[in-house]
C-alpha cells in the first residue's frame, strides 16, 4: 500500500483517484474547487480544499512522507508546473505530472518532475494501434520498440502447440500466456494447445507483429 498526494480532480485526476483506491492505496485528494472536492470524498483517505500553487499550503500537508504526488491540473499549465516545481522544493519523493503537449512535459521536467504523464497521447497511440489491427485487442508499451499484446488466435493456428507454430524463431516474437473465460495463464509450454476460445499475451516488437498476423 502506498501513500499518494493526489493534486487535481477533474476528469482525469478523478479517474486515477478511483483506481489508486480499487489498488487500496491511502489518498490524499486535494483541489481548489470544493465541488470536486466532496464528489471524491467515498474514493480518497482525505481530502483538502486550496490552492497547490501556494508553498505554506502544500508544506502544511508534509509532502515529503508520500510515496507518490500526482499533479492531474489539467487546462491551467502555470499552476501545474509552479506546484510541480514546488512539490520538488519540498522534498517530494517521487513527483508524476501531467502534460497537454511535449512542450509541457519538456517544462516539467526541466522544473521538478521525476515522470510525466501524457494521457492524450498515450491513448491516441493505443487507439490508433488497436483500431487497425485485426487481432491485437489490448497492448501495454514495454520502452519505445518493445510491448506486450494480447491477441486473438487466428483461425488457422487454433488446434496447434506453440511448439508448432516456432513464432520466436520465424518472427522473434514470444507467447508468454494465454487467457481465457477471463482468466489469466502464464504457465504454458510448447506444449500448450491453442483454442478459438483463447487469446494471447505476445512480447515483440510491433512491425515483427504486423509481419506475423498480417500475411
Amino acid at each position: 500500500m502506498k501513500s499518494v498526494l493526489l493534486i487535481g480532480l477533474g476528469r482525469f485526476g478523478k479517474h486515477i483517484a478511483i483506481d489508486l483506491h480499487r489498488l487500496g492505496h491511502q489518498v490524499m485528494g486535494v483541489d481548489k474547487n470544493e465541488e470536486r472536492v466532496n464528489e471524491m470524498l467515498p474514493f480518497v483517505t482525505n481530502a483538502q480544499i486550496g490552492d497547490s500553487t501556494n508553498s505554506a499550503f502544500l508544506e502544511s500537508m508534509g509532502v515529503r512522507n508520500f510515496d507518490v504526488c500526482f499533479v492531474a491540473i489539467g487546462k491551467d499549465f502555470q499552476s501545474s508546473l509552479e506546484t510541480t516545481a514546488t512539490l520538488k522544493e519540498l522534498g517530494a519523493k517521487l513527483v508524476v505530472s501531467r502534460a497537454a503537449s511535449t512542450i509541457h512535459s519538456k517544462f516539467l521536467l526541466r522544473n521538478g518532475a521525476d515522470e510525466v504523464i501524457y494521457p492524450e497521447k498515450q491513448v491516441a497511440k493505443w487507439a490508433s494501434i488497436r483500431y487497425t489491427s485485426d487481432h491485437i485487442l489490448d497492448y501495454i508499451e514495454l520502452d519505445a520498440t518493445h510491448s506486450i499484446y494480447e491477441i486473438t488466435v487466428p483461425k488457422q493456428w487454433v488446434g496447434l502447440s506453440i511448439g508448432n507454430l516456432d513464432i520466436r524463431k520465424r518472427y522473434h516474437i514470444n507467447i508468454i500466456g494465454v487467457k481465457q473465460n477471463g482468466r489469466m495463464d502464464l504457465s504454458i509450454s510448447s506444449e500448450t494447445v491453442l483454442t478459438g476460445s483463447m487469446t494471447m499475451l505476445v512480447l515483440g516488437e510491433y512491425k515483427a507483429l504486423q509481419k506475423c498476423f498480417n500475411r
